[in-house]
Order: structure tokens, then sequence, then C-alpha cells
């Protein structure tokens, strides 16, 4: 089963998180959070990590990413990993993958014209909210 990973990354005081606007298919021009493949022999925090400065550039050192679920999919024969995080102070962003964008994080994220993943993203952020109050990021 092919593994994947996503990151939620809020802003050092957590009223926004970091997306990009997809390039291409699926959900092509629609916001999504930042994430990619794990590699065969990769762990998962790992590939987070490499993932988020391959497409960021925010290093080790500006974020402590959490494990916080994953996601099964039995019919893409796929595990999507989800991880977050708060910033420890401000920094810049620079994506080439994608085009990268800070969002207030109340906007409605279950709005599927909007935001990629039909639904999964809103309900990352909401599982995020509920479980990391509890948590000293």
């Amino acid at each position: 089963m092919q593994k994947y990973n996503v990151i939620l990354i809020y802003n050092n005081t957590r009223d926004k998180i970091l997306m990009c606007k997809r390039r291409k298919d699926p959900f092509k021009g629609l916001y999504n959070l930042i994430g990619g493949k794990v590699e065969p022999d990769e762990e998962g925090l790992s590939s987070a990590y490499r993932e988020m400065y391959e497409e960021t550039s925010i290093v080790v050192n500006d974020i402590e990413l959490y494990h916080l679920m994953d996601n099964v999919y039995y019919c893409h024969d796929c595990i999507v990993e989800v991880y977050v995080g708060q910033l420890k102070r401000d920094v810049s962003v620079i994506g080439d993958e994608n085009e990268l964008f800070w969002i207030n994080s109340n906007n409605n994220f279950f709005d599927k014209n909007v935001y990629a993943g039909n639904g999964n993203i809103g309900h990352i952020i909401e599982e995020a909210k509920r479980v990391t109050k509890h948590w000293q990021i």
C-alpha cells in the first residue's frame, strides 16, 4: 500500500493555515494542504519534514510536527498520514511546485468549490482544532 502525507501548518499565531493552489489534477485550481509521497524506505515523520521543506522551504527548527491521524483508502490502495504543527516564529515560504498562500483558519474548509479533497481538508482541520487545543504546540 502506497503511503502519502499531508501537513497542516499553522502560522505562529495560529490564525492562518498554509495552503497551496494546485496546478494539476486532481483538484486543479483548488486550495490544498501541502504534502507528498512517502518513499519506500522512509519513515513517516521524516518524510513529512522532507516534503514540507521541499514544498515550502520551512526547516525542522521552525516547527515541530505531530502525527495527527491516518486515513486509509482501500479502494485506492493508499494510506495518507496527517501531520500538524505550528510555526515557532514568522518565516518566509517559497514554493516551486504550487503557489503558497496563508488562509484564515476560520474559513469553511468543507467548501468543495474552493478546497481540494471532497471535504477531507475540512475534516482534518476540525480534528486538528479539537485535538491540538490539548497539545502544547
